[in-house]
This record gives structure tokens, C-alpha cells and sequence, in this order.
């Protein structure tokens, strides 16, 4: 190893940096060392980090992997500026190319409907599971929007749910009729908590928490054979996917989601309730009453 490379971890061993960050560091400046190949990394010019980069890109490395390497490059040159062996830091100015955005992971439709549609059984928790999932899927609710969930804030008369997101603002989502179908037989399972506001409740008749809810889900998906693991935001991307692929209205999709902004230059724009409800009702795969055709006739 380099000396300067070597009196750098040390400099980050004093420092309290773990095992883990220690070894990462000098695996990103001794990548950096084998890429500029003859000239030594601490002599590197920001012309030299941007051909490496572009050297590291071409051979596959992510933005979010570059952008890693890049960070410990910039640390190790103010580390060589703050002990006299370089005057500048080369890679201050430097930027990494942008990050690709993962895409969320949604069910196809089918799968969706394959997984609540085995959610059964006798004890009463299996009836409160098939209610929690088939809502969160009817309504693209974020796991904390579920577990924060109050009697009070279904409306059984008009099919409405009262969600609160983030930052304390308050949507309301339409109902699938399956979901509501679920909701009612959990409720005529749910022990009467009178203390006890939430919606949905564990074992021991306290609310539910996230991760009990996770465990639950992935639980169910192993034992109906899902092929990839499931958790319960994959249920609200599903929701605003299969929304999104049959109706089209970006702004009804962020309107039900709850997104404060269409995008990162869009400002979230209101949206009349009726139209939001039309959307919901002629696109949602699973808002249409059981038994019924699309001209309203049994099926």
C-alpha cells in the first residue's frame, strides 16, 4: 500500500471509523490508484479523477457506486491538504453521474390478486390480515398511514378512508368493495377494545405496529407462493401502477397517493374529489363490486 494511503486509514482508524469504513476507503483510493495506472493517485489532476470516472462507468459501475468512490477520493485529498501534501483537492469540483433511479416494484395485476385472493383461514387474525393488505392495495396506503389507522377514519356509509400522511396532511381515498367486504368481517372479528382506537389490532388487542405487518405479509406471500419477496409499499406501487396503467391521470394517481409534488419541478396540484372517484372506480382492478359485470349485470 501506498504510504500516504496508509497514514490516511490510520488518520480514519484514530478517528473511530469501523473496520468496515476503513477497508472501503482504501478499496476506493487504491481502485482509483489502478485506473490512473502510472501516475500516482495523490498527483491526480481533476482531468485525470473525470477520465477515471468515465473509466469506471464504461466498466459498469453504478452512479451510486461512483459516487461512493468519489466521496472517499474527495476525503482523502482535503486529508492531504490539511497535512501540507497537496495544495487543491481535485476532486472537490467533481460530480458523479447521476444516479439511475430505481424503478419501485410492483405486482402484475394478476399476481396481486393471486396473493390477496389466498389470504384466508379461521382465526380471526387471518380475517384482520386479508382486511389490512386488500386496504392497503384498495387505497395505496404507506405502511405508517396503516398502522395509524382509527375506527373512526373509515366511512362505511360513503366508502371513504381518511388517511394521514406526511406532514400531517389528511387525504381521502375511495374504498374498493373488496376491501370493504374485508373491513367488515374483520370488524365483526376485532375484540372490543373500548381504549383502544386502532383500526387494526394485534394478539394482545394493542395497535398493530409496522413490522408486525411486514412479517405478516411476507409470511403470507411465502405460503401462497409468491416467487419474489413482498412487502407492503410493493402493494402501494402495485396500486398506483395497475391505477396508473388503466386510467392514465397521472395527477389522480398523485392525489390518491398523497405525493406533495407530480415530480421534482411540478407543484402538487388539487384535484376535484368526484373526478378522483370516477378514476378510482372505473380503473382500480379491484373496485368494482364481486359478481358484477362492467355494464353493472351479474356475472
Amino acid at each position: 500500500m501506498d504510504e500516504l494511503i496508509r497514514r490516511f486509514i490510520d488518520h480514519l482508524a484514530v478517528a473511530g471509523r469501523s473496520p468496515h469504513t476503513l477497508a472501503a476507503y482504501q478499496a476506493d483510493i487504491e481502485l482509483l490508484q489502478k485506473t490512473m495506472q502510472a501516475k500516482p493517485a495523490r498527483e491526480a489532476s481533476p482531468t485525470d479523477l473525470r477520465k477515471a470516472l468515465a473509466k469506471l462507468h464504461a466498466q459498469g459501475l453504478s452512479g451510486r457506486s461512483l459516487a461512493r468512490r468519489l466521496s472517499s477520493w474527495r476525503q482523502f485529498y482535503h486529508w492531504l491538504q490539511l497535512n501540507g501534501g497537496r495544495e487543491d483537492n481535485p476532486a472537490a469540483g467533481l460530480r458523479a453521474p447521476k444516479r439511475e433511479k430505481l424503478l419501485p416494484k410492483a405486482l402484475p395485476v394478476d399476481g396481486a390478486a393471486a396473493l390477496l385472493d389466498r389470504i384466508e383461514g379461521d382465526d380471526g387474525l387471518d380475517a384482520r390480515d386479508r382486511a389490512i393488505f386488500e386496504l392497503v392495495y384498495s387505497c395505496g396506503l404507506r405502511l405508517s398511514e396503516t398502522v395509524a389507522l382509527n375506527l373512526d377514519d373509515v366511512d362505511f356509509s360513503d366508502q371513504l378512508l381518511r388517511i394521514r400522511g406526511k406532514g400531517g396532511k389528511e387525504r381521502l381515498a375511495p374504498i374498493g368493495a373488496e376491501a370493504m367486504v374485508r373491513l367488515r368481517a374483520w370488524l365483526g372479528e376485532r375484540s372490543a377494545a373500548e381504549e383502544e382506537p386502532a383500526l387494526f389490532l394485534g394478539r394482545h388487542g394493542r395497535r398493530l405496529g409496522g413490522r408486525q405487518i411486514e412479517k405478516r405479509l411476507r409470511d403470507w406471500a411465502i405460503k401462497t407462493g409468491a416467487s419474489q419477496h413482498v412487502h407492503p409499499h410493493m402493494l402501494r406501487h402495485s396500486f398506483a401502477s395497475h391505477l396508473l396503467q388503466s386510467s392514465g391521470d397521472l395527477r389522480a394517481v398523485q392525489e390518491l397517493l398523497g405525493h406533495a409534488n407530480l415530480s421534482s419541478t411540478q407543484i402538487y396540484t388539487a384535484l376535484d374529489f368526484q373526478h378522483l372517484a370516477k378514476v378510482y372506480d372505473g380503473a382500480h382492478p379491484r373496485a368494482r363490486k364481486r359478481g358484477k359485470t362492467d355494464d353493472g349485470e351479474p356475472s
